[in-house]
This record gives C-alpha cells, sequence and structure tokens, in this order.
C-alpha cells in the first residue's frame, strides 16, 4: 500500500509532532482537532520546531516552507476521507478513543488503515469495535516524536500481516526504527519504564532523596540521558498516573499500584512541563 496522505486526529504534542515528522518526509498530513484554536496551536508549534531546525541548519527555509504547505489543519473529519492512513492521537483515555474511533471507522474508505498511537491500551479492544479490525494496529511514537528514533509497532489479535507491513515501510520511511510488539498492556518500553518513574515517585515521597539526586543517581549510575523524575514531568504526570492505573486494573497485581505522592500532584494540576509545574518549576 502507498500511503501518500496521513490524517492525524489530534493536534496536541504527539499529534503535531507526528504531523511535523510526516510532513519533513514528504507525505501530506491533515490534522484535526476539536476546534481553530486547537488546530492553530499544533501549526504554530510544528512552525517553532521548524525554525529551531533551520537555526541548527538540519533544514533550509525551503524546507520548511515545504513541510508547512503538506500540512492542512481541520476541525471537520470529513476532511480526512483522501488519507490512506488514518493516526488517532487523542488524550490517553479508553471512552475518547472509541468515540473517535467509531466516528472515523464510519466514515473512511473500508481499505483506510487506523492506527492508535495509544501507550497503554488494548489494540484487540480497540480494533474490535471498528468493523475493520483486520487493519487496525498500533503505532506508537515517542515525545518528542520528531527526535526519538523509536516507533513500537502494536499488532492486535486481528491484525492482518498486510497491515502490519504497510505500516512497519510507513515508519521506516518516516526516518524511524520500529519494532514489533504483540498487544499487552503497556506493551515493552512503557511496561518497564512506567513502573520505574512511578517507584522514583515512591522513593520521592518517602523522603530517601532530593529530586535532583534521585534524576542524578539514575543518570551517572544507569546511564540514563534523563532522570525518571525530569522524564514524568516531560511525559506528564496525569499521562503516568492514566498508564500505571491500566496496569493495576489489567493486571490486578498491586506491584502496579501508583504512589500516593504521584497522585496528589496529578490531583493539584501539577503535571509537569505542560503545566509550568511538576517534580520541578518550568
Amino acid at each position: 500500500m502507498s500511503i501518500q496522505t496521513v490524517g492525524i486526529i489530534g493536534a496536541g504534542t504527539m499529534g503535531n509532532g507526528i504531523a511535523q515528522l510526516c510532513a519533513v518526509s514528504g507525505i501530506n498530513v491533515i490534522m484535526v482537532d476539536i476546534s481553530d484554536a486547537a488546530v492553530a496551536k499544533g501549526l504554530a508549534t510544528v512552525s517553532g520546531s521548524l525554525e529551531r531546525l533551520i537555526k541548527k541548519e538540519k533544514i533550509t527555509p525551503a524546507d520548511r516552507d515545504a513541510a508547512l504547505a503538506r500540512i492542512k489543519g481541520s476541525t471537520s473529519y470529513d476532511d480526512l476521507k483522501s488519507a490512506q492512513l488514518v493516526i488517532e492521537a487523542a488524550t490517553e483515555n479508553f471512552a475518547l478513543k472509541v468515540k473517535i474511533l467509531k466516528q472515523i471507522d464510519a466514515l473512511v474508505a473500508p481499505e483506510v488503515i487506523i492506527a492508535s498511537n495509544t501507550s497503554s491500551i488494548s489494540i484487540t479492544q480497540l480494533a474490535a469495535i471498528t468493523s475493520r479490525a483486520d487493519r487496525f494496529i498500533g503505532m506508537h511514537f515517542f515525545n518528542p516524536v520528531p527526535l526519538m528514533a523509536l516507533v513500537e509497532i502494536i499488532r492486535g489479535l486481528q491484525t492482518s500481516d498486510a497491515t502490519h507491513d504497510a505500516v512497519q515501510a510507513m515508519a521506516k520511511a518516516l526516518g524511524k526504527t520500529p519494532i514489533t510488539v504483540k498487544n499487552a498492556p503497556g506493551f515493552v518500553v512503557n511496561r518497564i519504564l512506567v513502573p520505574m518513574i512511578n517507584e522514583a515517585f515512591f522513593v520521592l515521597g518517602e523522603g530517601l532523596a532530593t529530586p535532583e539526586d534521585i534524576d542524578a543517581g539514575m543518570k551517572l549510575g544507569c546511564n540514563q540521558p534523563i532522570g525518571p523524575l525530569a522524564l514524568a514531568d516531560m511525559i506528564g504526570l496525569d499521562v503516568c498516573l492514566a498508564v500505571m492505573d491500566v496496569y493495576l486494573s489489567e493486571f490486578g497485581d498491586s506491584k502496579y499500584r501508583p504512589a500516593p505522592l504521584l497522585k496528589e500532584m496529578v490531583a493539584a494540576g501539577r503535571l509537569g512541563r505542560k503545566t509550568g509545574q511538576g517534580v520541578y518549576a518550568y
């Protein structure tokens, strides 16, 4: 399958990052969100990101202009009809994703592949609510999308080989390194990563060390490029909590219980970089 146009649901951090990646790679993009303001913010983020790449001499002004010309912002799902692949990149909320996917499934042609950028929700379960379970797949990008090399490709129980192969080829065409994983809560990377972040909040909540020392310990002792608490602020504490809640619910194992401090900070609205305050102030 030749994928020349990609539809993206959501103009937030992940959606606009995927849009930028596709557009820079020569693929046309329709980026849809619920309001003109959300779409405009997403387009402005892409523009700012491309400007930084120009300053770093990674792209030229002509490259920027060409990429921006390939992105169409919209508030209408009808504009997605020209896409060969639609990537849902909405908030990590099962009910919201189901609502969106049902709308998309009813709208786009039967041969169109639908992918979810979920970081923890069952691809098999999401596929089952569509009429094209064999053409449904997980395509989990990592933040920041333009910089992170990995894409997790998650096969639901129903995903066909043709769908997997098309999406794998697409990921490689975008300059990413895909890994294929089976469907399970958190898949591979977040199954390992988010419980580690959660444990860092237990350590912090118990007063064993300062945030700076916890992060320095993991960077210097485990060769991680960023500490788990700083990474949580980048991901969003609400996202980390949502993922842990999924693990606890799906596995029924108390080792996945969210740290009380993580829950408290989310309740306070201290979600990390996006709110200006998380473990650290921004």
